[in-house]
């Protein structure tokens, strides 16, 4: 795992399986501009009949399928679309989505889960009388909800938003980055959200394992019209089947052990919260992901995944936590080194504490915040500060960055 011991940075740095560098070196290719490469068309029918779509296309990237899906929907520039406030769409694509179509967004804040509800929609959707201004083409959820931890919204909650989306003659589209996290853990077949939807996407890069790619479903002709923006958006691919041929394997294996992530992020989890009381609700872990609050026990999540990083550790820093992802490469001995990782990190913050929250003159109330003090001279546990930068204006500019991984 390259710099890492364990790098649970995210289930995109997993590696091809063997079986999966067998299928790429013997894959049958052609030109997919031209839309005969066979190993492509396999993987598209593939993902239509998985999905119960019509068709669908394969592109590199899971924001380009979003983009693409976003804009088949699209009247006009300027135009909005509802989506819960910590959505993928809404913040790492926020600007692709400005500078590719002229897409804004209506955001609606979720609950706890990072979950909307059908009436929060059906307020989103009423006219912005007296002014009527605001044209609304679109509504997008997405399933796993990965800033808000993996969460997953169940058949009968999109059941109903799609139902209010329906009342106002409005489509829907589902980002389904990891909908198969979602349907392993919640018992539900990927065709029964599916169906719930006009158009949706799913990676084959993320919990399934491939090395690249997603695809975007929905009917043929919308299809037809997602390929000639993938043209327009630069993702045209020659010999794809190469790629394609791993994202095949993981559909046919990948979503079998899902469950196995599953239950090694609870794991994970639940040594954690061990190490760091206060920091994570084990049961509130979902599917893959592990959101630790390290800063409600004093710690800066900055200054948390560079002393993970020390003892091998990978971690990021998303919706101001320090986020793990388990995956395929992930073992159950990966996970104990990980807990180990963070014991480690748990008891060496605890004995620099102890000096630096006693009292002291030099730091009067005034110069605290809830982080510690806002000075370039107060004491820090980080050995990664450049010189003269203070903790305030440090954390100040990560938060303005987070949330921003897949």
């Amino acid at each position: 795992m390259g710099t890492y011991l364990v790098d649970l940075r995210s289930d995109t740095v997993t590696t091809p399986s063997p079986a999966m560098r067998k299928a790429m070196a013997e894959a049958e290719v052609g030109d997919d501009w031209f839309g005969d490469d066979p190993t492509v068309n396999r993987l598209q029918d593939r993902a239509a009949e998985v999905t119960g779509k019509e068709a669908a296309l394969y592109v590199p990237t899971g924001t380009m399928a979003n983009q693409i899906a976003l804009r088949l929907h699209f009247r006009g520039t300027g135009h909005l679309v509802v989506a819960e406030n910590r959505a993928h769409v809404t913040t790492t694509e926020v600007m692709s989505a400005a500078a590719l179509s002229g897409i804004a967004f209506k955001s609606i804040t979720g609950d706890g889960r990072g979950q909307i509800s059908a009436d929060q929609v059906r307020l989103a959707l009423e006219p912005d009388e007296p002014y009527d201004v605001e044209v609304v083409d679109l509504v997008s959820v997405e399933n796993t909800h990965g800033h808000a931890g993996g969460t997953v919204m169940s058949v009968e909650d999109l059941r109903a938003i799609r139902k209010v989306a329906q009342e106002a003659g409005l489509p829907v589209h589902m980002d389904g980055a990891r909908i198969f996290n979602a349907a392993v853990a919640s018992g539900t077949d990927v065709a029964e959200f599916c169906a719930e939807v006009d158009t949706m996407m799913f990676c084959v890069s993320k919990g399934l394992g491939a090395p690249i790619g997603s695809l975007v479903c929905g009917p043929a002709d919308m299809v037809r019209e997602a390929r000639r923006l993938k043209i327009l958006f630069g993702g045209a691919w020659r010999q794809a089947g190469v790629v394609a041929a791993a994202g095949l394997v993981a559909l046919a294996e990948g979503p079998t052990r899902l469950h196995e992530d599953h239950v090694r992020a609870r794991r994970l989890a639940e040594g954690v919260a061990e190490a760091l009381p206060g920091s994570i609700d084990p049961p509130a872990v979902e599917t893959n992901m592990v959101y630790a609050d390290t800063e409600a026990v004093g710690m800066e999540p900055l200054e948390a995944i560079a002393r993970l990083k020390e003892q091998g550790v990978g971690a990021t820093f998303v919706s101001g936590k320090v986020r793990m992802v388990t995956h395929v490469d992930v073992t159950d001995q990966d996970i104990e080194t990980a807990i180990a990782a963070w014991r480690t990190v748990a008891a060496a913050a605890r004995e620099e504490d102890t000096p630096r929250r006693s009292p002291s003159a030099s730091h009067p109330a005034s110069a605290w915040s809830r982080d510690g003090p806002c000075s370039t001279t107060g004491p820090s546990r980080s050995s990664t500060r450049p010189p003269g930068t203070s903790r305030c204006r440090e954390l100040s500019r990560a938060r303005t960055r987070s949330p921003t991984a897949s």
